[in-house]
């Protein structure tokens, strides 16, 4: 004969059950995830994801949306480059963290590469140590070899900065990050985890230690075209490339970038079948893995192309990019589908950077020259594409400097809309009298302005709201759809993407230094 159990504990095996099964339910969705796919669109906006998804309801990102959280209000850091907008997705740091502010910048502490690079950074084998402080490139420039997809073999160590405190050493990428990557936190926990860019110096992703992608591909977009025939590079569709002599690089038109942006979806596709980026040997299939998209970037740029109204209406060049973005989304979701990975993967779809401007009608072009003509005796250093970051030969010379450039007729001619220096940069960042890197002055310019002799539409790195406003969205099958209009960071999904496979966000440096937390909703009631 059954006893009758008490009111209380009634109560208490209800509350137990509730509570269980709403732990279950937390677990469920956000603690069973393996694998993070993390994939950089870069240029996308907010708005160029909600266009597409409206127009296009059957379509990846709009099945992906409708197992997703879709942060509307997504911003980069400040200077929305390649750069600083990668090291913001995979260490959750802004560029004074990071101390990477662009691809091409100066450092007023380490000396000449010992060659002239590729992009013309001087250089000779007998300044160093006598020169101090010198241009920077972390670009394709600092590749062996242009007229080849892998750079020729990667970065030439006689194309790097030395450092006249270590004994004039070459100092690669990985070096010059300031903080650990999500890949050296996976790697430090057992988990094997992959990237894939545009370049081969993107190796800084490895972090200081170089102890962090296991299988990282990094083909030069900037290398010269020709037909992909050959492993890990073939792409049937592009064995044929019209007048591929005539094209600089793969960059020059939609077509190139595409069948360039493919070498690496079929990278991604290989990883989720458990081999490496070439299939040449059998891997696990990544804990963190990932890639970066060019042809919509491209899209936006190229004459021709780019947007057809202030509403971010795509012309019929860059809708096509976003159609082979998408087409190569669906590919990676079928085959993680295939090989039963698919629930247990969070789908992560952002940028590095937007692009500006989205109204053509905006586009005010700036001879790139004029930032060094206007500062005169005191320039060190500049770089300008839609907004100018400044280094001069001494910090002490900025106030002189700010003052010739807040003229009216200089800051029309610049297009300036602000001036980021002394104060209100440190503001900002750090100081450069106590920074070697960080630039003395940064010019926010007027939406549209390019710094440029060319026919390109749109360019990024700028601070204006089509340089920094992202897509952002995290879509995993056990998610319901969700709209999320606060204002995040892109510096929030390296957290997340470590929470999210079980370990500590706190053990990114730039997390612990900038206290950034994981994105709101996505755990629940506990993001805190």
């Amino acid at each position: 004969m059954f006893k009758r159990k008490s009111p209380v504990l009634f109560l208490f095996l209800l509350a137990a059950t509730i509570s269980s099964l709403a732990f279950a339910s937390d677990r469920d969705e956000r603690r069973d995830i393996q694998h993070v796919l993390l994939i950089s669109v870069d240029g996308m906006h907010a708005l160029d994801l909600t266009n597409y998804v409206a127009a296009h309801p059957k379509s990846t990102l709009a099945q992906l949306s409708e197992h997703g959280i879709a942060y509307t209000n997504a911003s980069t850091p400040y200077i929305s480059d390649s750069f600083p907008g990668l090291a913001a997705l995979v260490t959750g740091g802004s560029p004074g963290t990071t101390g990477l502010w662009y691809d091409v910048t100066f450092n007023r502490k380490l000396s000449p590469p010992a060659q002239t690079t590729l992009n013309g950074i001087p250089g000779g084998a007998n300044l160093c140590p006598g020169t101090i402080g010198t241009a920077i490139d972390y670009s394709e420039g600092a590749d062996f070899d242009l007229t080849r997809l892998d750079g020729g073999g990667g970065v030439n160590p006689a194309f790097l900065p030395r450092d006249p405190a270590n004994g004039c050493k070459p100092v690669f990428p990985h070096q010059y990050l300031r903080v650990n990557t999500i890949f050296n936190v996976a790697r430090e926990a057992g988990l094997y985890s992959a990237w894939i860019d545009k370049h081969p110096v993107y190796e800084w992703v490895n972090g200081p230690s170089n102890r962090g992608v296991n299988d990282f591909f990094g083909p030069e977009v900037n290398s010269t075209v020709v037909p992909l025939t050959t492993a890990p590079f073939d792409v049937p569709r592009c064995h044929t490339i019209p007048d591929p002599a005539k094209t600089a690089d793969w960059t020059k038109s939609t077509l190139n970038v595409t069948c360039y942006d493919e070498i690496k979806v079929n990278s991604i596709v290989n990883q989720i079948d458990g081999f490496t980026h070439d299939r040449s040997r059998r891997a696990p299939v990544p804990a963190i893995f990932g890639m970066n998209f060019q042809a919509v970037s491209v899209g936006q740029k190229l004459k021709g192309a780019g947007y057809t109204d202030v509403l971010g209406t795509p012309s019929a060049l860059l809708a096509g990019d976003l159609d082979f973005v998408d087409q190569s989304l669906g590919r990676m979701v079928s085959e993680l589908k295939k090989n039963g990975l698919l629930d247990q993967t969070l789908i992560i779809v952002s940028a590095k950077h937007g692009q500006s401007p989205i109204d053509i009608q905006k586009r005010t072009a700036i001879d790139d020259g004029l930032p060094a003509a206007t500062v005169g005796a005191a320039y060190a250093f500049d770089l300008s594409d839609d907004a100018s970051l400044i280094w001069l030969k001494d910090p002490s010379l900025t106030p002189g400097v700010v003052a010739n450039l807040s003229t009216p007729a200089n800051q029309a001619a610049l297009g300036i809309q602000e001036i980021f220096a002394l104060q209100t940069l440190a503001n900002k960042s750090n100081s450069p009298v106590n920074d070697d890197r960080t630039p003395d002055i940064l010019l926010k310019v007027n939406t549209g302005v390019i710094f440029t002799t060319g026919s390109k539409l749109a360019e990024h790195g700028g601070m204006n709201e089509d340089d920094v406003h992202v897509a952002l969205l995290l879509s995993n099958p056990l998610i319901a759809a969700r709209q999320v209009k606060t204002p995040v960071l892109t510096q929030q999904v390296a957290p997340t993407i470590l929470k999210s496979l079980g370990l500590d966000p706190d053990r990114l440096d730039a997390v612990r230094l900038e206290q950034i937390p994981v994105l709101p909703f996505f755990f629940g009631t506990d993001e805190d």
